[in-house]
């Protein structure tokens, strides 16, 4: 684990530089251990590292509050004395990454114990299809369950001529980063309408990059893709007017006919300044484990994930966190449920045999 602190980004080829943008949820590594009451033992602590997203997305500032909800560290207060309500021993740590590719492969050699994800891009990596195409199925990978429907944006300034996606043909468009989810979904939607990569003029940034590029006047337009709002997109309209491309019609219903993860969604106005309600389409966030991953772990962590307490955390530090709903935690999940986090849904009556996982001997309906 790395010290409290400690500036670098997980990779799957070890830690990577990156300032100070690691967000640490709890005390970790030695600055905890400095500070644990005298006759703890270090066996009594248990490290969980959640893969996020850039900092300028919305799963670092989510991640950071869900890995606080869930940390119990040895000698915090009582649940029912106002203190922590997470997982007893616990110290969750939110890592900034690339995003939901990366987090999967991160996920896929050891480096993390969860990550979140876009739910397409889950399926296909337990598939071995679309962005995981040629490589093994990931067949280990298990949910803890969908937290909120996020948002494709398209972000162009307000006094842009595009109004289409068709319209971006020949023009200079930010799709994501490498190994990012946005870019996965910006080249689903632009093949979705018709458009070839090669008949944009692509660039591959960060989130942060691409909306410091468009005020600049240097990009015409970028995808973004989380919860609304997200700080790339706030920030640029904050500089300067911006519009958001709709993607509805019959190219978005076809596509939603095709592929059961994207949703119909309408961005309300003024969720960016002076920006009109939007439709687009949404794919749902997940928070992914491995299939290895202790049971009795992953079932503290969903019970404190969907604790009434997260619940005023997420509202209280992030905008998207009326979103979550455990009533559609486990609706059209990606991938199988951990036995773990099944096994909490079956407690509080949400889930019969839930993503057609077997029921487990000496269990029924």
């Amino acid at each position: 684990m790395p010290r409290a602190g400690a500036n670098t980004r997980l990779s799957p080829k070890g830690p990577i530089e990156i300032g100070r943008r690691s967000l640490l949820a709890g005390i970790a590594g030695t600055a905890l251990a400095a500070a644990l009451p005298r006759g703890l033992a270090a066996q009594d602590i248990r490290y969980f590292r959640i893969g996020t997203g850039t900092t300028s997305g919305t799963y670092f500032p989510i991640g950071g509050l869900i890995a606080n909800a869930i940390s119990n560290p040895p000698g915090s207060r009582p649940c029912d004395r106002g203190g922590s309500c997470g997982v007893p021993g616990l110290i969750a740590v939110a890592q900034a990454t690339l995003g939901s590719v990366e987090n999967i492969e991160l996920l896929r050699s050891g480096a993390l114990e969860a990550g979140l994800a876009q739910a397409d891009v889950a399926y296909g990596a337990y598939t071995g299809t679309a962005t995981f195409k040629g490589k093994a199925p990931f067949e280990g990978l298990r949910t803890i369950g969908m937290l909120y429907a996020e948002a494709i944006q398209l972000v162009v300034r307000a006094d842009s001529d595009l109004r289409t996606v068709d319209d971006l043909k020949g023009k200079a468009v930010s799709l994501g980063e490498e190994g990012s989810g946005i870019l996965v979904e910006a080249r689903v939607i632009i093949d979705a309408f018709g458009l070839k990569e090669n008949e944009l003029k692509p660039a591959y940034l960060k989130p942060g990059t691409a909306a410091d590029r468009l005020a600049k006047g240097e990009l015409d337009a970028f995808f973004m893709v989380g919860g609304v709002p997200v700080a790339a997109v706030t920030d640029v309209a904050n500089r300067l007017p911006i519009r958001l491309i709709p993607l509805d019609g019959g190219m978005a219903d076809e596509l939603r006919a095709r592929q059961r993860f994207y949703i119909a969604q309408t961005i309300p106005a003024d969720s960016y300044p002076g920006v009109a309600e939007t439709p687009t389409l949404s794919v749902g966030a997940e928070m992914l484990v491995r299939a290895d991953l202790d049971a009795d772990l992953v079932h503290g962590v969903t019970k404190a994930l969907w604790h009434e307490n997260t619940r005023r955390l997420l509202i209280e530090g992030h905008p998207k966190g009326r979103s979550f709903d455990p009533m559609k935690a486990v609706a059209n999940v990606s991938v199988p449920l951990h036995p773990g986090a099944e096994r909490y849904y079956r407690e509080v009556g949400l889930v019969g045999n839930a993503a057609n996982e077997p029921i487990p001997t000496g269990q029924s309906q």
